[in-house]
């Protein structure tokens, strides 16, 4: 009689990636996301390629979940009850923790190490940290006095040896790979489910690089990642975008920090215009420099390759503010040239502006936003808090300083005041982000927007979806755009601990008038914008419109200009 062949053993690997708290204590989370997390799909990836390859034996395999929790409620119980039916064979990561994640991160892992289930945290507060500060500070000691692991560095080429020791039980305190950045060429490719992926409303995120060559003193991602570009090889990106088209998902976020920096840029665009020609229609956006357009090629070849929006870290136009955070490479005389090259493509601009450098106050602050509206044809603007991120060079120097900085890293999210200004006062400088917003999306600039978009003739759908996407989020939710999305989820348990459960027959009545107010406002929004291009489209001498901003390069000003760039931007004061 044939023996019975043994059901082979798994290790459950449970992928996290944590969400934060708002203002009154309850998880950010969304019916569908806008944004999608490149770690939650670069860890996916590397344990799916460890489960192929049968790093933990013939006899073992390992099963992942991924949760997002920007769109997702992290079934936790569940998650304890499926590790505890597996013998206790399983592991919890909390995967690319920022700063203002940390408190959410450790809620959720206090209640995994309560259930006795292995916790790994790893992120950019954990890398930051011990790659900048001389001792860990608290909050990562209290994950430690849990018995969490703490992964810092990056998970290529090492998962398999992690996963190892997770499943013999031997996982270290602390596993640093700071020193250590691997080789991305011929590594996996990021990688999520379908279901997962298209729970974000606009992108599945994949990266072609990782690291920047710049020296800006607010930025993590050159302590933690590198000053190196490090890039994947383009038959190996092609490949992962081809994966996912044919599941459908047709348009991506490449997550490098800047990708104009990626030395195979031209080869990744070129290996993308002949998927398109393919007839895969596949779309994009990217974080560049404010220089990229000066690579020969650069700008032609990626509207080819599908990109239809490009981030841009503009930070500032005040030349004062550039140099204090040591954003060398931004020629404020250089920057309508800039925004005039991808707009002749048709490809969307979206500028990030940080607020509160300390040379800024509400009225330089003010004379900025409007010059930017009156001189540079830039389409979305996105405005930050400046924030001492922890790893930042920023950060380093206030730490060590003892400046005050906010106790709270729930509020390190860019959008609330974290230390002390030299010009102002918290109130004030809170205020001003809140004054930003409303200032720039002005009934009347957006108007402009619309009119500068259509004498080019293409993309006004995308861009009367973009004005009311993020300018509408921030009316409707209060929130940041970048992390917003479709349909808000307040979950009434899972609200931050110190913070009392709100009643059901209060809290379930208000979250409904809350929806729909949300919604209502929204839909508003969205309807006057889109009204007042239906009105621009009528209008038969439409097409002849111009201003300052869209003029010719050259007409009246030099472009190359690196001088204060006042004088090069024509400043109105």
């Amino acid at each position: 009689m044939a023996s019975k062949t043994a059901p082979p053993e798994k290790f459950i690997v449970e992928i996290i990636k944590p969400s934060h708290y708002d203002d009154e204590g309850y998880v950010i989370q969304w019916r569908r996301a806008f944004i999608p997390s490149n770690s939650l799909a670069c860890l996916y990836a590397l344990v799916q390629d460890c489960q192929e390859r049968r790093v933990l034996g013939d006899g073992v395999e390992i099963e992942a979940h991924a949760h997002d929790e920007c769109h997702a409620v992290v079934p936790t119980r569940r998650i304890i009850r499926r590790v505890r039916a597996n013998g206790g064979r399983g592991l919890v990561m909390l995967a690319g923790v920022q700063s203002n994640q940390f408190a959410r991160a450790i809620d959720l892992a206090a209640e995994f190490r309560a259930a006795g289930v292995p916790v790994a945290v790893g992120g950019f507060h954990v890398s930051g940290c011990l790659a900048m500060l001389p001792e860990p500070p608290a909050e990562i000691c209290t994950l430690q006095e849990m018995g969490v692991t703490l992964f810092a560095g990056e998970a290529e080429g090492r998962m398999a040896g992690f996963l190892a020791d997770a499943f013999h039980g031997r996982l270290k305190p602390i596993y640093d790979y700071l020193d250590d950045l691997p080789d991305l060429a011929g590594q996996p490719t990021p990688y999520l489910p379908p279901d997962i992926a298209r729970r974000s409303l606009y992108f599945a995120p994949v990266d072609a690089g990782r690291g920047c060559p710049f020296k800006c003193s607010f930025c993590t991602i050159i302590n933690v990642q590198g000053r190196k570009s490090r890039c994947r090889d383009a038959e190996d990106l092609e490949r992962a975008i081809r994966t996912q088209a044919a599941q459908g998902i047709r348009r991506f976020f490449i997550t490098d920090d800047n990708l104009a920096r990626n030395r195979n840029w031209e080869a990744i665009f070129d290996r993308l215009i002949a998927l398109r020609d393919e007839g895969v229609a596949i779309k994009f956006m990217m974080q560049i420099d404010t220089m990229a357009h000066k690579l020969p090629g650069f700008v032609d070849k990626a509207a080819r390759a599908g990109c239809t929006r490009v981030f841009i870290g503009l930070e500032s136009v005040n030349p004062e503010n550039l140099a204090d955070c040591g954003k060398a490479q931004n020629k404020v005389g250089q920057y309508r040239e800039m925004l005039m090259a991808w707009r002749a493509r048709h490809v969307l601009t979206h500028a990030g502006y940080i607020l509160g450098f300390p040379a800024d106050t509400p009225q330089s602050i003010e004379r900025d936003i409007r010059l930017i509206q009156r001189e540079l044809p830039i389409d979305i603007m996105e405005f930050f808090v400046w924030t001492p991120l922890p790893g930042s060079a920023d950060h380093k120097a206030l730490y060590e300083s003892g400046a005050w900085l906010e106790p709270d890293l729930n509020k390190f999210d860019t959008e609330h005041v974290t230390l002390r200004h030299p010009r102002m006062d918290g109130r004030t400088w809170q205020d001003l982000y809140d004054r930003a917003w409303r200032l720039y999306y002005s009934p009347e600039h957006v108007r402009t927007l619309l009119r500068r978009g259509h004498v080019i003739g293409a993309g006004m759908k995308h861009l009367v979806a973009a004005i009311a996407g993020y300018y509408g989020s921030f009316l409707a939710e209060g929130l940041h755009p970048l992390q917003c999305g479709l349909f808000r989820r307040r979950v009434r348990w899972t609200r931050r601990p110190g913070l009392a459960r709100e009643n059901p027959l209060w809290f379930y009545p208000r979250r409904v008038w809350q929806t729909a107010v949300a919604f209502a406002r929204l839909a508003w929004y969205a309807l006057k914008v889109e009204l007042i291009r239906r009105q621009i489209a009528r209008d038969p001498r439409a097409k002849e419109y111009t201003d300052a901003a869209i003029a010719p390069v050259g007409a009246g000003e030099d472009a190359g200009s690196d001088l204060d760039g006042r004088v090069a931007l024509r400043r109105a004061v």
